[in-house]
């Protein structure tokens, strides 16, 4: 039986294939039952009930605080599945049965006053019942539907503006210098704007995205450097036309040596602002002098090539020409660390790293459940938990379960791993994306009340008042 099995629950009435049937049968048989009064922390159990029926992200799972136990009794369950061989402890012994005894003399005992202490315990976060769990999914789901929709219509503005630079510069310089102070306005100005991993569906490896990939990474790099608008919107034009000569030039390998040049004369000669042609002309110099063209140093490089040389890179680095050397964006962000530090400006390149987080979106990661998904968003107040899409075979992929580790009590990322070893089944169901593609996405849709649940200061989320907000955004 392999693992990805193990950790999945498929109590929920929708039909399975015989191998699958048949290896949960056999799953079920190495099971053993208890009463809901033997549970205790450290019991590996197996809910076997649909997604909608308890109030838990998952249907199996190890026990790691009372509150869970409360909230499994509270199923009125007859009796539970666990699993003996994943758990740490016994169960606790069935109670035997208390005698009826004829009533004892009654014996007063003074009672010694017991000091309280001066810690008071932490008040555990209020049980979402199944509702507001499913709620709460759509909030996500819709939220980076959104995301994720105006990430492809900025791609097609993209592709494009790179196209019509050279045949109708003065409208495509209007038109990029609409698209770039938005894109400002989002990751400068905004407050609470995060980085988002665009799903299979809607990533490509187009030059195109390439080109709107550095310009979003670019800009959030702008904000950690508190740049100032003039700055950050001169980094973005010049990210958005860095390889427009790729555009119309073939690609063999004294072109791409020369594409530096080239893009710059092409930015030059439809009108582009002189620091814009210069930043474009040094976005693969290097702070040691290995670059090119001109093998500059440290000090002889535009502050803003060296930003725009770093994201260029890590881009480079998880979607190459060629898929096949591909690296994960973690294996992505150590390397540039490890082995080519001395390339990059490091003050840029920690703050690319810590934007990026320990789970850049995009990676591929196992659970501390077993459970595997991919990093969707980066959670900037707690970097270790951030938003995942799950493996959950019983939900379609369609409207996937996306699950905020912060939210959930004990559940954490486990390891980063490759698509590559991703078992069959699960890589067929989360479908990794080939190109890893970024968006920006607003953290107040995210973090917005569950409906139902009222604050003193914020009304309830909903769907229409969550694109409202993302309009007026």
């Amino acid at each position: 039986m392999t693992d990805w099995f193990a950790n999945v629950s498929f109590a929920s009435g929708i039909p399975m294939p015989d191998d699958r049937l048949e290896r949960e049968r056999i799953m079920k048989d190495q099971s053993t039952y208890i009463q809901p009064s033997q549970l205790c922390i450290g019991l590996y159990v197996h809910l076997d009930l649909s997604w909608m029926n308890h109030p838990f992200t998952f249907g199996n799972f190890k026990i790691t605080s009372k509150e869970q136990i409360q909230k499994i009794r509270e199923l009125n369950l007859n009796r539970i599945r666990y699993d003996p061989a994943r758990s740490d402890y016994e169960p606790l012994p069935l109670a035997a049965p208390v005698p009826t005894l004829d009533p004892a003399p009654e014996i007063v005992v003074e009672k010694t006053p017991v000091a309280k202490p001066d810690t008071v315990a932490e008040i555990p976060p209020t049980p979402r019942t199944p509702q507001q769990r499913s709620e709460r999914l759509k909030q996500l789901n819709t939220v980076i539907r959104i995301c994720e929709k105006a990430f492809v219509q900025d791609a097609r503005t993209t592709r494009e503006l790179v196209h019509n630079l050279p045949t109708q510069p003065q409208a495509t310089i209007k038109a990029a210098t609409a698209l770039v102070d938005t894109l400002v306005n989002s990751a400068v100005t905004e407050p609470d704007i995060v980085l988002h991993a665009v799903s299979g569906n809607n990533s490509s490896s187009e030059d195109h995205v390439h080109a709107l990939n550095v310009t979003v990474l670019a800009l959030m790099l702008a904000k950690s450097l508190d740049m100032t608008d003039a700055y950050a919107r001169e980094l973005g034009m010049a990210a958005l036309f860095h390889d427009v000569s790729k555009s119309e030039i073939p690609r063999h390998k004294t072109f791409i040596d020369q594409h530096c040049e080239n893009s710059a004369r092409m930015a030059r000669e439809a009108g582009l602002a002189d620091g814009v042609v210069r930043v474009i002309m040094q976005h693969h110099e290097h702070v040691d002098g290995t670059g090119f063209p001109k093998h500059l140093v440290a000090a002889q490089i535009d502050p803003l090539a060296k930003v725009l040389a770093i994201v260029n890179a890590y881009d480079n680095l998880c979607n190459p020409f060629n898929p096949l050397t591909a690296m994960t964006p973690y294996e992505a962000l150590a390397h540039m660390y490890a082995t080519d530090h001395n390339k990059y400006d490091a003050t840029i390149l920690k703050l690319l790293i810590k934007m990026l987080g320990v789970y850049p979106p995009g990676s591929v990661v196992q659970l501390s459940n077993g459970i595997y998904g991919i990093v969707m968003t980066v959670n900037p107040q707690k970097p270790l938990l951030p938003l995942v899409r799950i493996h959950h075979p019983s939900v379609s992929r369609e409207t996937p379960v996306v699950i905020d580790l912060s939210e959930e009590n004990g559940l954490s990322i486990k390891k980063c791993m490759r698509p590559s070893q991703l078992p069959k089944e699960v890589y067929d169901y989360l479908r990794p994306c080939k190109h890893v593609s970024y968006y920006f996405m607003d953290k107040k849709l995210v973090d917005q009340p569950l409906p139902g649940i009222v604050t003193a200061n914020a009304p309830p989320a909903t769907e229409s008042s969550i694109l409202a907000q993302a309009r007026q955004a």
